[in-house]
């Protein structure tokens, strides 16, 4: 089905993106905050609004009646829904009601229980709901297979479109979905014309409206097509004189509200459970894939945005025992509506909460509009709704991560059993599947003609591939050299056990073992010893826990060519006259890129294909020195198209308008801040920098190399330093602790200063849209500080506020409230 076209944005003033060294000061828009505001409902709130009513009416009203409740109930859910889940939710832009998903649960529990007792039950999802909310385990809902909510969806779907079908076709609807295919044939050889041909122009108008071509179409689409579709079949029944069952809503003095639940206690708790569950996850996942829409959108408005998921179960709770007290469906966050919110334009809550007034004014005053509503009308519209649950794109990702079983047996539990034993039986199966995927471990060996074993080991290597993995080991000649190629992510103690015994024993008896990884890193590197081919071989292997911390495993992908601590990636011997074409650079160079494509390439392509369409919209410009042990992804956690790097000798930013100053450092500054439009720029300095050592210590007279005169720009760093007006800067509480490292500090500080000299940063400064940021990093200490003393417009000083409740000791100990140095404050985020 369509939703409204999505209303126009002005994306010319970009909003600044929070920094990735810092969080954001404000509250996400629409949503928190401490100062008072006044009650203001945008534009574009009020439009969404009302594309979402003409959606939920008949939504509304075709549940009811597919769950056989009074269809007065249905109404009253999605004005509950949209006014107390859109008030006290915390997914602002998702809209709840009654869900087709709820269907099949609150149609079995009102020929069960009766109504006045759903009602009941509903009251109680909804406290138990709260219940969730208050423990905070919203987000391990998400911990459920896809496979098993996209198999419950569409084995409800499924019941959904079988039992709406008998409705279309003129009959009645059977109690199970089994019976309903059962009487099928029988349905189909009583057909009712009338019921068929008002059924047939529903389903036109809702698979045709979305389609139609041209302008016409583009106007057309305003108007969502449930709408138009049961409007259509209204007027056609109304003109043709129609004998066809019609909406018959009742006075609202007679509208049934819940009673005590009767019936057994353990059937009442399971029912309970079940509507507890299917609303709980369905409104959870359909939070997340709002979030993912709000995002996609780029609205700077609603940039930050992202739902509170215990929050939102939280709200999601209040709605149903509301709507239960008041005598209506359950209530569930609802994809369809939420995709219409989101498409119509929505920035706030407001648009959910103006759509339930709608629904309530329509339910006082629109009654007899409502009732020309032919009932097939609405059957065929959740009879769509319902086939369309069954997803092609669910079912192939399911298949493509080799889940299809778990997906097909949450199907048919739910079709042929129900709703929770269904979903009870996927997730036994996906249980069974993930631990048969664990003890499935293949171990291959091979000998090569050198006389060495190759032993593989495909998948996780746990206690139940040990048997397997002693066997081959066992067969190995003692005194061969043998290589273990390990190509899982996961090994326990057992095999770590089995593998580090052998080895020594192996060793013991002359023998040469070495132990790789995927991607060639050794998981337990030989320590130095004599072989009996004259190889190395292992003494103590490096258990995986240690890995991160043991020179045996110093290899990682951020540092594949030199350690000195790694045989196979020792540092190469220097170059000899006569040896410049050896090609041992160029070596490094192509074994470097090969393990990127056979490694990491697969894992990025997607991401680098979109930035690739998209574009670069990096949020910071980063200038940092080009020394080789400055790994600027790794310290900062960052990835492709999130910095904008400058790199070049002792981080320095040439002032404009300097003698020999260097244009590529100017004009990346200008690129970044006026085309990229960057949110902050962050001069990075370190520890044992080799240009502030030269700076320090270096002559002033002799050739005027191109070192020397770059490092001129460093001088007035050097100056800074030695005057005795400017207070040295710290570290954490403590002072540098040579010259080197005061030298290191002041430079940053310096640079931020001749940063701000630039055209376009000032510019940009004076205006408020640009943040300039100081940070240190300790190379021995693998420590990164960040400068807490900025540099403002009119080039004062300003203390950055650091989250925690020791901020007011953090600013007496160091002592400065301002200075122009500012304090490098330790960064533990």
């Amino acid at each position: 089905m369509s939703a409204c076209v999505p209303t126009r944005t002005d994306h010319s003033s970009r909003t600044p993106r929070p920094s990735r060294f810092r969080r954001p000061h404000s509250p996400p828009p629409g949503d928190g905050g401490n100062r008072p505001r006044r009650f203001r409902i945008a534009g574009a709130d009020f439009s969404a609004s009302i594309c979402v009513f003409l959606i939920a009416l008949p939504l509304s009203l075709g549940i009811a009646l597919a769950t056989g409740a009074p269809l007065q109930a249905g109404l009253v859910a999605a004005a509950v829904g949209g006014i107390v889940a859109g008030r006290l939710g915390g997914a602002p832009l998702q809209v709840s009601g009654p869900a087709a998903g709820l269907t099949v649960v609150t149609a079995e529990l009102i020929l069960q229980y009766g109504w006045r007792t759903t009602c009941a039950i509903t009251v109680l999802a909804g406290a138990a709901q709260l219940a969730l909310s208050c423990v905070r385990v919203a987000r391990s809902a998400l911990a459920v297979s896809p496979a098993i909510v996209h198999g419950m969806l569409a084995g409800i779907g499924a019941t959904i479109a079988l039992s709406q079908l008998h409705i279309v076709l003129g009959g009645t609807p059977q109690s199970s979905a089994v019976d309903n295919a059962l009487g099928l044939p029988a349905q189909l050889a009583d057909l009712h014309g009338p019921a068929i041909l008002v059924s047939a122009l529903t389903v036109a108008v809702l698979l045709f409206w979305p389609h139609i071509p041209g302008r016409a179409g583009r106007i057309a689409r305003t108007v969502p097509a449930a709408l138009v579709a049961v409007a259509s079949a209204a007027a056609l029944a109304a003109l043709t004189g129609m004998k066809v069952p019609r909406v018959d809503l009742p006075s609202w003095s007679s509208h049934a509200l819940p009673g005590l639940p009767e019936g057994p206690v353990l059937g009442i708790a399971a029912a309970v459970l079940t509507v507890t569950l299917v609303t709980s996850v369905q409104s959870l996942l359909s939070a997340v894939a709002v979030d993912k829409l709000v995002s996609a959108r780029k609205e700077p408005r609603t940039e930050g945005m992202r739902s509170d998921l215990d929050r939102e179960l939280a709200g999601q709770g209040a709605a149903n025992i509301v709507s239960g007290a008041l005598g209506g469906l359950p209530v569930a966050g609802v994809a369809v509506r939420s995709v219409a919110n989101v498409s119509a334009g929505a920035v706030s809550r407001h648009s959910t909460m103006l759509h339930g007034l709608w629904i309530v004014l329509a339910a006082l005053f629109l009654v007899p509009v409502l009732d020309l509503i032919p009932l097939p009308a609405l059957a065929a519209l959740v009879m769509v709704i319902g086939f369309q649950m069954v997803n092609i794109t669910h079912i192939r990702s399911a298949s493509r991560h080799r889940e299809m079983l778990v997906y097909v047996v949450t199907v048919t539990g739910v079709v042929l059993i129900g709703v929770l034993e269904g979903v009870a039986m996927g997730i036994a199966v996906a249980v069974a599947v993930a631990l048969h995927r664990l003890a499935k471990t293949h171990v291959t060996t091979e000998a090569t003609a050198e006389g060495v074993h190759h032993i593989r080991v495909r998948g996780q290597l746990t206690f139940l591939a040990v048997p397997r993995l002693s066997r081959a080991l066992n067969q190995v000649p003692p005194g061969d050299g043998v290589v273990v190629e390990l190509e899982g992510s996961f090994m326990d103690h057992a095999a770590y056990e089995t593998l580090q015994h052998w080895r020594d024993s192996h060793a013991a008896q002359g023998g040469r073992v070495e132990i790789t990884g995927r991607s060639g890193h050794r998981f337990a590197e030989p320590a130095p010893g004599t072989g009996s081919a004259g190889l190395p071989h292992s003494t103590e292997p490096t258990h995986p826990a240690r890995s991160s911390r043991s020179a045996h495993t110093c290899c990682r992908p951020w540092t594949p060519w030199r350690n000195h601590h790694c045989a196979d990636h020792a540092a190469a011997p220097p170059l000899t006259p006569g040896r410049a074409s050896a090609g041992v650079g160029a070596g490094q160079l192509a074994t470097g890129v090969s393990a990127f494509q056979r490694n990491t390439a697969p894992l990025v392509r997607e991401e680098l294909a979109r930035l690739a369409r998209e574009g670069q919209t990096p949020s910071q410009l980063f200038i940092t020195c080009a020394d080789s042990r400055l790994v600027t992804s790794m310290i900062t956690s960052s990835g492709p198209g999130d910095l904008f790097t400058v790199r070049n000798v002792g981080n320095l930013v040439p002032p404009p308008g300097v003698e020999s100053a260097d244009d590529s450092v100017a004009a990346a500054i200008e690129y970044a801040v006026d085309v990229l439009e960057v949110q902050s720029i962050t001069v990075c300095g370190h520890s044992g920098c080799g240009a502030m050592q030269a700076l320090l210590t270096a002559p002033q007279e002799g050739a005027q190399t191109p070192l020397r005169r770059w490092l001129r720009h460093g001088a007035p760093s050097l100056e800074r330093m030695r005057d005795k007006h400017h207070s040295w800067a710290r570290i954490s509480g403590r002072m540098p602790a040579d010259a080197i490292e005061q030298l290191c500090l002041t430079n940053v500080i310096q640079q931020l200063e001749h940063l701000r000299t630039h055209d376009a940063v000032r510019r940009r400064l004076a205006e408020g849209t640009l943040e300039l940021h100081g940070m240190y990093f300790h190379v021995g200490e693998a420590q990164a500080y960040l400068l807490k003393g900025g540099v403002r417009a009119d080039g004062t000083g300003e203390v950055f506020d650091r989250v925690g409740p020791s901020e007011a000791e953090d600013r007496t100990e160091n002592g400065v409230e301002g200075g122009a140095e500012g304090t490098l404050e330790e960064s533990r985020a």
